[in-house]
This record gives C-alpha cells, structure tokens and sequence, in this order.
C-alpha cells in the first residue's frame, strides 16, 4: 500500500523572501519521474525504475530558478491566456476538506497570503461523509459490543441488563459530531487570515482561479485538492435508500436486518462492525479471492477469525455483482453474481439493503484542467514526487500542485494534509519530499487494524530484485499487561525488516487501540530511525506502548551493525 525509494535527498540553501511572501523555490526539470497511477505506484513500493528522476543530484545541476514573474509565453505553450504580472494571492487552494485545510493553515504559518475555495461545505468528504461521521459509529458498535458481550462482561465482574440504541439518537451522534468539526475547521482558517471564497472552482489559465460563474481570482501558486466521491461500478443502481453508497449509510437512516456490503476493504469493514454491532446480518462480497485485500496477509487472515467469521456475517469471494436492483414494491433488493475470472452467473441474493464499499474516484470533472493541457490518467491528476501537476507532452506545469485523493498517490485523509504541507515547505523555500511509506494507514473495526510501509509479500519482492535479506519479528497482545487487564488478549503487532541493516520495511498491527500505536513505528520510519535503537527506548509500564517495545525488542539485528540513521527513503 505505502512504500518508498531509497534515495537520499540533499536540502537546498533556503532563498531569500519577497516583499509580500516567499520567492518560490522549486526545481522544474523538463520531464517529471512518474506517469503510473494505480493507488500507490509501483514505484512508490521502492521499486526502482530507470527513468527515476535522480533525486540525489545536487539542486544546482537539476533545477530550473522560477520567478515571481512569469513568462507571458507560459500561457500559450498552454493553450490559455498569458499569467498576471500581479497577485491576488500567493496561495489559492481549490478544495477545503482536510488535504486543503492542513495546506492553508501552514501556509499562513509560514507567512503566505492565502485564500481557499470551496464549492461544497468546508471539511469535505471526511469531516463531512467519511472518517468523521463514520468514527462516531464505529464508538457507538464499540460501545454495543461490550455491553453485549456477556462473558467478557463476566470476566470483569460486571453484570448489566440487556442493551439497547436509539437510531435516531446514534445518526445524531455522527451529524453532531460532524457540525462540531467542520465549525472547528472554519474557525481555525477565519482566526488565521485564510480567505474562504465560496463557490466552485476551477483553473482558467496559469495562476488563475474562476471561483462560481464570474469571480477571477489569482495567484502565485495553486493547489488543487478536490478529494473524491463514491466509486459506484457499472449496473449498480444507487437509490439512496435500500442501495447505498457510504454517504448515504453515514446518516443511518435505517438499519436492515440483512445488508449486502460490496467490497471487503476498510470501508466495507468498518461498515460491517457497525451493522452488525446494531443487529445486522451482513453479507459481503468480493471479486478477489480473499477477503481484505490489501492487507497483509497474516494479519488478515487473523482479522477475518475474530471480525468476520464468529459474527452474523457470510460471504461470498471471487464473484462480481454485474447488477444491482433497489428494492421496489415490496420486492427485495437483488444482486446478480457472476464468476470473476469466468464471468458465468452464479446466483442472485436477494437482500434488505446494499452497499456499495468498493472504494472511491477521484472528484476532478470540470476543474479546467483542459485550460492548462492537462489529462486525467483514469480520473486522477498526474503529478511527480514534489505533487507538481504533469501535462499532456509529460511536462511540468509551473505553480500548479495536486494533493489528496485527487492524484491517487495515497487516499488518505491525513495523507492529503501532509501532501499539502510538504507543497507549502517547497512554496516558501525547502525542498521537501514526502516519503509515503510512513504515512500510516487504519481500519477502526473493533479490535482494529493499523499499518505502515510493505506487506510482507511487497517486502519479500522488493527484496529478491534489489538484493537484501527479509525478517520478520512478531508479538501477541496476549503478553502484554495492560491487554491482559482489559481481558482484550486478542491480537498481534508484526514488524517486517532488514537485519543487515535493522531498516523497518513494514508494520502491522491487530489489536486493542492499533490506530494509535501504528505511530511509534511510522514516525520511526519517518525518521530514519533503525530497531537497534528502538531496542533501546523507553515505554511506561503497563501500557499497550509495550506491544511495540517487545516487538522491537524481539528483531535480530545483524551484531555487527552500528547505530547511524538509515538513509531517508523517498517515495514518488
């Protein structure tokens, strides 16, 4: 899912600032490294490829200075109008959900004047329709479980009476706590000095910005960040009662007794906690072969033994659902199934509701991106490593970034906002490029699921064709303290290494609060930091913490390696 190259990268002189922000400072070399899209490319799993760009050059023999001017051929070689002599901004930033937010609160940090546009509501798809309101089921689940489970109630000496929700009262939960957050988020741009200018925007021209039908706004340098929207396959018919995508389940506006969910990855997972939490059937299905593709194996094979199979849940693996009917007149919901390799019919459940968990497209349409000769690649913006947006002859486009889920390197809430944060330390003068394999990635089912970096099969190729050795450490939850006290023994952290070198390749983690130990080891990741000086940390007793200080602990790293940094691994 995340990974990088193992490429070390020299920090430029800083340059020095103009009279109302910051010189841009970026590199533009006339081709950019990478065209391939598929999540996380290929070569941002640490595969290398020949036509890399070489990120270790020195700044001065691979950059190209940019201006606060820009050249007025600029506008034809685009095909638009030439770029303003002078700004309205340094910063306009199309899109306000988490990736555009984290990039103007930084920005204004760093002493831009910035504004940001936004066609919908400030916070988008994951304040609005996605982690936010979805966090505030997965407590209320969280919460049924354990009044539900009366042997481990039991273990704890506690007795309580049979428990019951109130549906309106849990939707109301996730809306409440939705408002809350994006109030917070406009508060914190308006206390800044962030302009919000409402309304749909799009690019015009270089450094230009059309903000509804007649405002032009301008500015050094743009951002686009528009996120995505439900993918939804052909001959599913999406009603938004009984055939649901996750912005319609958010709101919870009922709960059927038999749900199909297409698709088995994190949303369709954490769907699946809340459904049947709630009193649910849940039936998935899969075109792979397996559940939970994208996870590391072990880890999901341990995962589908305590999520999926001791509760109200079946499924169906290696099948499409060519169509799917709404429920009408009585008549159920009906989806057709077809092999996935032979594409023959197998059968046609008929069910209460389904919903379509088969993850998310890109929300580029109508951005005007033919005014700067630029194409989409399956729907996503093409960028390099540095989110600088490539052309139509595989030329950069000067000060015009794209961040989020938008590019498809990584889509991921918090990976926007890091995107859009690394894009303003460019802006305002360090060269800066995101190593996407310590992002962290989670699922909050409940036990939870956390990751960073490779599986251990990424790992395992990544391995064979560049020449080093794999291991492999592992530890239960079942030997930690605090788990024990809470009667949550459930689980296993994973770590995935180099021992000639003590470099963390990957981690993985079931278990109790995952999602919030997964970040020793991505900040290890981030920094360079080798186990055989995380052997050596320290981590209060009893805590969960201490699941991750064994599992380091337990790695066996060649004795002859010493303590210095592992060179810092860049993904593109």
């Amino acid at each position: 899912m995340q990974a990088s190259l193992s490429l070390s990268v020299s920090n430029p002189a800083a340059i020095p600032r103009s009279s109302h922000g910051f010189e841009s400072s970026i590199p533009f070399p006339s081709k950019p490294v990478n065209l391939r899209f598929c999540g996380l490319r290929r070569e941002a799993l640490g595969f290398s490829s020949a036509s890399s760009y070489p990120l270790s050059t020195s700044r001065s023999s691979r950059s190209i200075a940019r201006s606060n001017k820009v050249s007025a051929s600029l506008g034809g070689a685009n095909g638009s109008s030439s770029a303003p002599k002078s700004f309205d901004y340094d910063l306009i930033i199309i899109g306000a959900g988490v990736g555009g937010h984290g990039a103007a609160l930084h920005a204004v940090e760093k002493g831009l004047k910035t504004a940001i546009v936004e066609g919908d509501v400030v916070g988008g798809t994951c304040v609005n329709r996605g982690c936010v309101p979805s966090k505030a089921l997965l407590a209320v689940s969280g919460r049924m479980r354990e009044l539900q489970n009366e042997h481990h109630l039991k273990a704890l000496g506690l007795q309580v009476s049979a428990a019951g929700y109130d549906r309106q009262g849990v939707a109301d939960h996730a809306n409440n706590l939705a408002t809350k957050i994006r109030g917070n988020l406009t508060n914190s741009m308006k206390a800044l000095g962030v302009d919000i200018l409402t309304g749909f925007g799009a690019v015009l021209g270089p450094q230009k910005v059309k903000v509804g039908k007649d405002t032009v706004v301008t500015a050094k340098d743009i951002i686009i960040a528009t996120g995505s929207v439900p993918f939804v396959p052909k001959g599913i018919e999406v009603d938004g009662k009984t055939v649901i995508t996750s912005d319609h389940a958010l709101k919870l506006e009922f709960v059927p007794d038999w749900i199909a969910i297409v698709g088995s990855g994190y949303i369709g997972l954490e769907f699946s906690d809340v459904y049947t939490a709630l009193g649910s059937e849940v039936t998935f299905v899969e075109a792979l072969d397996q559940l939970m593709p994208g996870f590391d194996p072990e880890i999901g094979k341990l995962a589908q033994r305590v999520l999926i199979n001791p509760r109200k849940i079946d499924y169906h693996t290696g099948v499409f659902a060519t169509k799917i009917t709404p429920a009408n007149n009585g008549k159920p919901v009906t989806i057709e199934l077809i092999d996935a390799k032979t594409k023959e019919p197998k059968e046609t459940l008929e069910v209460d509701a389904a919903l379509i968990a088969t993850g998310r497209a890109p929300f580029t349409n109508g951005l005007g991106l033919e005014n700067i000769n630029v194409a989409t690649q399956r729907g996503f913006i093409p960028v390099d490593e540095r989110m600088r947006v490539i052309d139509s002859n595989g030329d950069l486009v000067p000060h015009l970034f794209c961040i989020g889920d938008a590019n498809g390197k990584m889509m991921l809430a918090h990976a926007a906002s890091a995107q859009g944060i690394s894009v303003v330390e460019q802006l305002t003068g360090r060269d800066h490029v995101l190593n996407h394999l310590s992002i962290p990635a989670a699922c909050f089912t409940h036990p939870e699921i956390s990751m960073v970096g490779l599986t251990e099969p990424q790992a395992r190729e990544k391995a064979e064709l560049e020449g080093f050795e794999v291991a492999v450490a592992k530890t239960s939850f079942k030997a930690n303290t605090k788990a024990l006290a809470e009667n949550e023994g459930e689980g296993l952290a994973k770590l995935i290494y180099r021992p000639d070198n003590g470099e963390i390749l990957g981690v993985h983690i079931f278990g109790l609060h995952a999602a919030d130990l997964i970040h020793e080891a991505s900040n290890a990741i981030a920094l360079g930091t080798r186990i055989q000086d995380l052997k050596l940390a320290v981590h209060a007793h009893p805590t969960l913490s201490e699941v991750l200080d064994e599992l380091f602990k337990s790695a066996k790293v060649n004795a002859h390696v010493g303590s210095s940094p592992v060179a810092e691994p860049v993904a593109v």
